[in-house]
């Protein structure tokens, strides 16, 4: 297809009109620009909605910006000839529910969501939202149909790992998506895939990886390896997950099923061993900071706050108790 054969339009609903209206011509759009389907209002006086679309190679670039509302594709809007597509939505700003099949995900700023084209799904958008929906043939994926199963419909965050590196580039597309139709190649279409597929591939083997192993003895790994590091400041959930090849989301399910929150088990821990260190006589020349920051707490202020918050007293009073 020759680049000025696929300029798209930029669509806003009209200013006039009833709130109807502009809602079926915002189903209009939607169906018309990425796949049939049925939008359904939600409480509100009024309905805004604006979408801009670029088509680059094989991949449908689109920015959305619209007032609360669900979109829903059910069979009726699935023929037996649809296409093999794939949608991902990365949502800028506000959340939304992605619901398909069996699964449903809650998708916030800077999470993103794929889902197949060929099966019914909805997206709840329950407040005012910004979003980048790029659609693209199922092929381009170049991932197997066990990986692609394991994150369709769930959320895949880019705080962290490979994510820090396709948010920014997403963000990017989303802000210069003007330019795409005029800029963008063929080549674009597929590296922004690729890229994407392999956070996909990341977030499916990582996830897979940690059942393979079992999740009691990732558990007791994840365990070790925080008890090593201890001492460290620097010690934090994304660089635990990221260790273990996990997502920060089943790091936290996991600690979750032994009662604790990585934060608080960290810091019990921490706090265990100045309470040691302080009952202890022959590191009574360490000032009681330096007891703090031997053990990940570099600010002496807030040692002394959280000790005092777990024990009831500071950690000079806990000194001065042993005799």
């Amino acid at each position: 297809m020759r680049q000025e054969e696929s300029r798209m339009p930029r669509i806003t609903t009209p200013s006039d009109g009833t709130a109807d209206e502009r809602l079926e011509c915002w189903r209009d759009a939607v169906s018309q620009n990425l796949v049939p389907l049925e939008v359904l209002p939600r409480e509100g006086p009024d309905f805004r909605a604006s979408l801009h679309a670029a088509q680059v190679g094989q991949v449908q670039m689109s920015v959305i910006t619209a007032e609360p509302h669900s979109i829903a594709r059910t069979r009726q809007h699935i023929g037996s000839d649809a296409p093999d597509l794939f949608q991902l939505t990365l949502q800028l700003t506000g959340h939304g529910m992605l619901t398909q099949r069996d699964r449903q995900a809650r998708v916030g700023p800077g999470e993103l969501v794929i889902y197949d084209t060929r099966r019914p799904f909805t997206y709840d958008l329950d407040q005012s939202h910004t979003g980048l929906v790029l659609m693209f043939p199922r092929a381009m994926l170049q991932m197997t149909e066990r990986e692609l199963a394991r994150v369709t419909a769930t959320v895949v965050p880019c705080h962290d790992g490979l994510g820090q590196v396709v948010r920014p580039f997403l963000y990017g597309l989303a802000r210069q998506m003007e330019h795409l139709e005029s800029r963008g190649t063929p080549r674009l279409a597929d590296n922004v895939v690729d890229l994407v597929g392999t956070l996909l591939a990341e977030h499916a083997g990582a996830d897979h990886a940690a059942v393979d192993d079992g999740p009691g003895l990732l558990t007791q790994r994840i365990l070790v390896h925080m008890e090593q590091r201890i001492a460290d400041p620097r010690l934090s959930p994304e660089g635990i997950a990221a260790a273990h090849r996990i997502s920060r989301r089943y790091l936290y399910k996991l600690l979750a099923e032994q009662g604790y929150t990585v934060s608080g088990w960290i810091r019990e821990q921490r706090l265990a061993r100045c309470r040691r260190d302080l009952a202890d006589p022959a590191l009574d020349h360490l000032p009681v900071g330096a007891i703090g920051g031997r053990w990940g707490f570099p600010d002496p202020a807030h040692f002394s706050h959280a000790f005092k918050a777990a024990y009831g007293m500071s950690p000079r009073e806990a000194r001065a108790a042993r005799g």
